[in-house]
């Protein structure tokens, strides 16, 4: 199975919209969701700072700030076949 991480932290529309995104595409296809909050964790809010959401697919960065449905299907997709 695909695992899809999303870097995320509090109060950013911009990651609900990518959450929405990937919650859309887990109805339709078979991936493991991970979510990673930035603020939870001081190494990550270091690495990552204000650059969420950030989408990996299977351990590879594929999107940052924005991501749509048929993109993330795509990637998801990519590192099936």
């Amino acid at each position: 199975m695909v695992e899809v991480t999303v870097y995320t932290r509090d109060e950013c529309p911009l990651c609900e919209d990518v959450l929405d995104a990937v919650a859309r595409v887990a109805a339709d296809v078979p991936i493991e969701q991970r979510v990673m909050n930035v603020d939870d964790d001081p190494a990550l809010r270091e690495e990552y700072g204000e650059r969420v959401p950030y989408v990996f697919v299977d351990g590879v960065p594929k999107f940052k700030y924005r991501v749509t449905e048929e993109a993330l299907r795509d990637a998801v997709r990519a590192a099936r076949d």
